[in-house]
C-alpha cells in the first residue's frame, strides 16, 4: 500500500518527527517521485512548491533526514516520517524545528527556541 497521490493534486503533506524526542520538526509536501526517492535512498525527499521541483532535505546544508520509520494515516493522504535529523536542525533558519515561534496572548509571535546553526555560515 502507498499514499493516495490522487488527492491534493498529486501532493500530500508529510509531517516530520524526530526519532528520539518525538518533536515535530517540520511539514513539507511529497509527490510520487519524492516518495519513491525517499524509499530508495532512506533519506527524506520532498517536492518544493515554490521551486516546483524535488529536493533532497539537506542537499545544501548537509542536514539530511535519515528515515527510521514511515507511517501513513487512515486515508492514505498524510505521511509521517520519523527521522534521525543529521546536524541537529531541520529548519533553514537554523533552529532544530521549523516550529520555533509560539503565539502569545495578544497574538504576537515570540521565538521559543535556540538556534542550532547560523544560516549565513551554512548557506553561502
Amino acid at each position: 500500500m502507498k499514499p493516495d497521490f490522487s488527492k491534493g493534486n498529486g501532493l500530500i503533506p508529510a509531517i516530520v518527527q524526530d526519532v528520539e524526542t518525538r518533536e515535530v520538526l517540520m511539514l513539507a509536501y511529497v509527490n510520487e517521485e519524492a516518495w519513491e526517492k525517499t524509499l530508495q535512498t532512506k533519506e527524506a525527499h520532498y517536492y518544493s512548491r515554490s521551486r516546483k521541483k524535488i529536493w533532497h532535505k539537506g542537499e545544501s546544508s548537509g542536514h539530511v533526514q535519515k528515515i527510521k520509520e514511515i507511517r501513513l494515516d487512515c486515508d492514505l493522504d498524510t505521511i509521517l516520517y520519523v527521522v534521525e535529523q543529521v546536524g541537529g536542525a531541520a529548519c533553514h533558519e537554523g533552529y532544530k524545528s521549523c516550529f520555533f515561534r509560539r503565539v502569545k496572548e495578544q497574538g504576537e509571535l515570540e521565538v521559543c527556541a535556540e538556534k542550532v546553526f547560523d544560516p549565513k555560515e551554512v548557506y553561502k
